[in-house]
């Protein structure tokens, strides 16, 4: 910690402040907003769930593609530099590695007005892929000639052999447009389903955020850049995986930021030609999700578009970031009354009796340079300066390393696990993505492993999920380094599941304070039972209104979806029906399995109870499509000690695009079931609620002991009603879930039942 980088750090951060993002980036800037195929919508960092020694890096571009957008189709942009950046080492001046991609289109029969006939297809668009290794000083081309995919305009134009293309399926052009570089990695360019979501009309409405919300980008296409890289190659010592030294290695972080480029020159010619001529000009780029967006002022966003993260140039934004201005939405002294939306999350005033962390107030300051933190990463010879900068800046102590540095596997950033009361203390490990560029990218240690997407405590939570399960979970609450699922999860990186509007507001709200034993306010040591407190609960329990993507992804590379049809457009939910989809949407469910017999019982969730559905099973003697819902397990599927997940299908009935999948682990259901059995009654259910009494209408609650069963929840009023119910098809070995149990001030029990067992406990709303 005393090399000459980190003594730089001290010195040019001292006065760094802090990132407020929480959502993506769509039209954030008055140049970009009018510059769609320039625009960069999101940005991915993923360890791929199928090879542990890849990395998938997206970025997306041209923001809220309508379907049925013809007859000039969404495309990328000729002229346009899209690249994606990686720095792997803080010492280095700017990028390590770059990925350029440009992109050439032609007309096959400009005689029609039609995109695709005949066989032929019109703005079919054909890219390069250049890589460079060294710094941006020479390029190589990887990819020559790789093809992008045409929209998927419809039935005719796609799968029709004499009118159209005679694919067998658009996905079948998507999977046959997946390039493999000279360099082995493997590319993928091309419209999909835009994959992020978020209740953008709420969130704008001056902090309107509402339970149920609505995805704002929900059946809009992008255009995705997608690469599925070894992480050997983008190691700074060119390491596999398995050399790594332990699951936090810190030489294996990495940050990733994308950016699209245009000519400084324009020329029109005779004849209508357009030319571009001159240098290249960076006109948008995005690294943490929203950045611009959300925080830089309308005055200054197209700056900051055009500037890379490198060579201090974010630190002439950091008055922008001192102290955030959500956090003035969840402070009841400054404006907190005034936005309803955001009440469960209420920023520590009085943590442990002493410390504030509202706007402009000391937060641990009062701690600079003192024996307590001697050997942390707040001691003066380390990051004091710039972790503890004044006595007004109380959120650089977790926002800014969450955002501009990467946070360090150091004291006090580990969990309360094993502290013993003391937030300095060292705790459980759970985090280090720390690469000090000073600038906004999205940071990812490549050597965490990633969580497998069946698992029972997979979460689009991310690491608040991890963090919940170091804390509470006796599996993963060991205070030696191991993982915990969802340790990969943003903001270590970002997965294409990652709910981080509602992980960005969690944090301006305070929970990584908690996370590391800086609890709420209405937790007193010595006192509370336990630091697992109302406002903690209501803090985990809150989300921004919009927790999913309206589709699935994919299994494999490129794991986005494809792009929804022009042929339905993107309010189509069904035949004769073009109304907005169901805010639950359907979904297949496994209601029993019978582990002898492989006889497996299919159910459905969400979607419209008034239309008949027809189910298919992957692995089954009979799994074609039907309405039966009783399917048995093949024998050599069931048999194989190699297969452990099965897929399951539902789709309404005469309604193909309508299918959606999902695996079942039946291996995991029988060991579960085993499990009960040879315990016979000691592993009997159990439930407790995170918080209690509580002042919200919601409640997180953990359950335990209904591994592999199915878990029904039910909240009761005092007038004996039943208000709220929601079921797991598959519990996992502890479930959190948030309920609903009302507005109105009173007693209320929440009841949970397995096929075996249930338990009831009382909750007072206050």
């Amino acid at each position: 910690m005393k090399n000459r980088l980190f003594l730089l750090l001290v010195a040019v951060l001292a006065y760094l402040p802090l990132s407020q993002a929480f959502a993506s980036s769509h039209r954030e800037a008055p140049l970009i907003s009018n510059d769609p195929l320039a625009d960069n919508t999101d940005v991915y960092a993923f360890k791929s769930p199928t090879n542990a020694e890849r990395i998938v890096l997206i970025a997306n571009y041209i923001p809220f593609e309508d379907p049925n957008g013809g007859p000039n189709w969404y495309t990328f942009g000729e002229n346009i530099r899209y690249e994606i950046h990686v720095k792997n080492n803080a010492s280095t001046p700017g990028d390590d590695i770059t990925y350029r991609f440009t992109f050439t289109k032609v007309n096959e029969d400009p005689t029609t007005f039609f995109n695709i006939r005949l066989g032929k297809q019109n703005q079919k668009v054909t890219y390069t892929c250049e890589r460079s290794m060294d710094g941006g000083r020479t390029f190589q081309v990887i990819v020559a000639g790789g093809t992008v995919p045409p929209a998927n305009i419809g039935p005719r134009s796609i799968e029709n052999p004499s009118v159209g293309l005679g694919a067998n399926s658009y996905n079948a052009l998507a999977n046959q447009s997946i390039m493999t570089a000279s360099t082995g990695e493997r590319v993928f360019c091309g419209p999909v389903d835009d994959p992020f979501f978020v209740d953008l009309g709420g969130a704008f409405d001056v902090g309107g955020f509402r339970k149920q919300g609505r995805d704002a980008v929900s059946r809009y296409n992008c255009h995705t850049i997608a690469i599925e890289v070894q992480v050997a190659t983008l190691q700074k010592d060119r390491k596999s995986v398995a050399q790594a030294s332990n699951i936090l290695d810190p030489d294996y972080v990495i940050g990733v930021w994308a950016s699209s480029s245009r000519r400084m020159i324009t020329t029109l010619y005779r004849g209508g030609d357009v030319g571009s001529d001159g240098g290249w000009v960076q006109v948008s780029r995005l690294g943490m999700p929203l950045t611009n967006e959300a925080v830089i002022p309308v005055g200054m966003k197209d700056r900051w578009n055009a500037l890379t993260p490198y060579n201090g140039n974010d630190l002439q934004f950091a008055k922008y970031f001192t102290n955030p201005e959500l956090a003035l939405y969840m402070d009841d002294s400054k404006f907190g009354a005034a936005v309803p939306g955001l009440a469960p999350l209420r920023i520590q005033s009085k943590s442990l009796g002493a410390f504030d962390f509202r706007n402009g107030q000391p937060g641990l300051s009062g701690l600079r340079n003192s024996t307590a933190v001697a050997g942390t990463a707040l001691a003066e010879n380390a990051f004091g300066p710039v972790l503890l900068p004044d006595a007004a800046s109380p959120r650089a102590v977790d926002l800014l390393p969450i955002f501009y540095t990467g946070v360090p596997n150091l004291r006090p950033y580990q969990l309360a696990t094993g502290k013993n009361g003391n937030p300095l203390a060292s705790g459980k490990p759970f985090i280090h993505n720390f690469l000090p560029t000073l600038g906004d990218m999205l940071r990812l240690n490549m050597a965490v492993p990633a969580t497998p997407r069946n698992d029972p405590n997979f979460s689009s939570l991310g690491l608040v999920q991890a963090a919940v399960l170091g804390l509470t979970n006796p599996t993963y609450a060991n205070p030696n380094l191991q993982f915990i699922p969802n340790m990969d999860g943003f903001p270590n990186g970002r997965r294409l599941e990652d709910d981080v509007t509602t992980i960005s507001l969690q944090a301006v709200g305070g929970v990584v304070l908690a996370a590391i034993g800086l609890w709420y306010d209405d937790f007193t040591p010595g006192v509370s039972p336990s630091p697992v407190t109302a406002q903690l609960g209501g803090v985990l329990g809150f989300n921004a209104g919009v927790t999913k993507n309206d589709t699935t992804f994919k299994a494999a590379f490129p794991f986005v979806q494809d792009p929804w049809r022009g042929f339905l457009g993107n309010q189509y939910v069904g035949p004769n029906s073009f109304v907005p989809a169901a805010s639950q949407p359907l979904a297949a469910t496994v209601l029993a399995y019978n582990c002898a017999t492989g006889e497996v019982t299919l159910g459905r969730t969400g979607g419209d109870p008034n239309r008949a559905v027809e189910f298919r099973t992957v692995g089954a003697v009979n799994g074609g499509y039907g309405p039966t819902t009783t399917r048995v397990l093949e024998p050599g599927v069931r048999l194989d000690p190699n297969t452990r997940n099965i897929w399951i299908m539902v789709r309404y009935v005469g309604d193909p695009m309508s299918e959606v999948a999902s695996t079942f682990d039946f291996r995991a259901f029988c060991a579960g079931a085993r499990g009960r059995l040879a315990n016979e009654g000691d592993a009997s259910l159990t439930m407790r609620v995170m918080g209690n009494p509580v002042t919200t209408d919601e409640v997180m609650i953990e359950v335990q002991g209904a591994s592999g069963e199915q878990l029904r929840l039910q909240v009761v009023n005092s007038r004996g009603q039943m208000t709220h119910q929601q079921v797991v098809g598959m519990a996992g070995a502890v479930e959190h879930r948030t309920v609903q149990i009302g507005s109105q001030p009173g007693v209320y029990l929440i009841r949970a039942a397995t096929p075996t067992s249930t338990q009831t406990i009382r909750v007072v709303r206050q």
